[in-house]
Parts: structure tokens; sequence; C-alpha cells
């Protein structure tokens, strides 16, 4: 099936569907998006169980990433605007900048995608975990956020990073707006928005633009597996809202802890493979 062994179909599938049920409950619990959950997976099974190249896993990787986090994000951002941790004003003035850093981090992983984007997504999580694990407990950076024109230039920022490593902009918005003196109940109810306008995009960019790899596994469209998405789809759907009721009943420290740890663990793991340790 799929050219692999029934026993190793069933494998990815079980591996894909578990990843799928804990980002969704990362997602709702920190505003997250999943990716950091979903671009290791992916990138670990395209390798050991469809034998590709990690070049051409990464880029796969970061593509289904982002499709697979659409429904998660529609349905944390939801549960985060009923319980009123959105701020609408923040959105509203990062949107166009974001769609504009959106296209061009899509146009640099299309055409320069490779290794270097495991290592860039390794290095960048190691550095914001360990920025927010001992930072918990420390005060805002700043008062305020900056004025609306460097807000814009951090929305941009943003999300052309979360394009190219495949996460959905909750991964850095997070830590920013809780440097900016933002609550961190509202940083990840925000987030959870601002990963709807990397995402979407993203995808659709990445599915209709990019020629599909040669060598890709079946079910690939562009730079997107249909097929992973699918694994992992449902039950990040399902597992999301508990992790936003969840989320509100746990302090503002440990919740930037939780997210801290989760986030190395990762990212050093990933660190590891983009250089060829493992």
């Amino acid at each position: 099936m799929f050219g692999l062994e029934l026993s190793e179909v069933l494998y990815s599938v079980a591996v894909l569907a578990v990843c799928g049920a804990l980002a969704g409950f990362l997602a709702g619990l920190l505003g997250i998006g999943g990716g950091v959950v979903f671009v290791p997976a992916l990138y670990f099974i395209f390798i050991h169980a469809f034998k590709i190249s990690d070049d051409l896993a990464i880029i796969l990787a970061t593509g289904t990433s982002l499709a697979c986090m659409i429904p998660t994000s529609i349905v944390a951002a939801l549960s985060q605007y009923r319980r009123g941790n959105t701020d609408l004003s923040v959105i509203k003035r990062w949107s166009v900048a974001m769609i504009i850093g959106v296209i061009v981090g899509t146009l640099i992983s299309v055409n320069y995608g490779g290794g270097w984007l495991a290592i860039l997504f390794g290095s960048v999580m190691i550095v914001n975990s360990i920025n927010t694990l001992f930072r918990a407990r420390a005060k805002p950076a700043f008062p305020s956020l900056p004025r609306p024109f460097f807000q814009k230039c951090i929305g941009f920022g943003i999300a052309c990073f979360s394009v190219m490593l495949g996460v959905g902009g909750g991964t850095l918005t997070v830590p920013i707006l809780n440097a900016c003196s933002v609550e961190p109940h509202r940083s990840v109810g925000t987030s959870s928005a601002v990963s709807l306008f990397v995402c979407i995009p993203g995808a659709i960019i990445l599915i209709a633009t990019a020629a599909t790899p040669a060598l890709a596994p079946i079910g690939t469209f562009g730079h997107v597996n249909l097929l992973g998405a699918a694994c992992i789809i449902p039950l990040s759907v399902l597992c999301a809202p508990f992790g936003v009721r969840v989320g509100k009943k746990v302090s503002p420290v440990t919740l930037k802890r939780i997210f801290a740890i989760a986030l190395f663990i990762i990212s050093v793991r990933m660190l590891i493979s983009g250089l060829g340790l493992m």
C-alpha cells in the first residue's frame, strides 16, 4: 500500500494520528498552531517511512503542516474568541503585513527550501523555548506594544518566518506579545487568530503554485501531502477545544513553562536531524 509494507502504513497512520491529537490540544492550550509538533512528525515519517531525502522531507513537512493547521487554528481561534481572549485591534493592525509576509516566506521556501529549513526550525525554536522558560516570571521587556508601523513590521516578520518554518505563527507571537506586556491568556488567544493569517494563505499558495516534486510520496500536491494531512486533522480538531478549556485553569507562569519545555524537546531533535547527526 502506497509502496510501503502494511505494518509501516499502520505505524505511520498511528503516529500521525497521535501527533494530531497532541498538536490540537497544544494549539488550544498554548496558541501555537500545532506546527511545532506537525513539522518534526511529518519530517521523520517522510524520511523513515517513505525513504525520501532530508531536503525534500523538510519542504513537504512544512507545507503539509500549514494545511494540517487550518482546521485546528479555526477551532482554536473561535474557542479563544468566545472566551474574550482575542485582541482584534492587533489582528486588524497586522493583517495586511501578515499576508505580505506569507507571500514572501512562501516564495523563499518554494525557490530556496531544503535542509537549511530544518536547521532554521530547530535553532529558532530552541532560542525561543529557552527565552520563554527562563523568563516565565520575568517582567515584560516593554510597557506596551510599539507604534503601529513597527507592529506591522512584527506581523510581517512573524508571518514570513512562520511559513518557512511550517508553524502557525503562535510560536513567535506568544513570546513577542508577552514581552510587550500583553497578558499571557490574551497572547495565546490572539496568536490563535494570527495562525489563520499564516496557515490558510500559505497552504493555498503551496498547493496551487508549487510544482510537485518528482520523488514526493503519493497524495502530494505542490508541497502539501494531503494523505498525511488526512491522518492528522480529525483528532487535532477534536482536541483543540479541550486544550482551550484546560488553559483557562492553568496559571500564566505554568502556561509559559509548558510551552517552553515542549518546544525545547522538539526543537533539539529537529536541529540534530537537520545537522545530519542522527
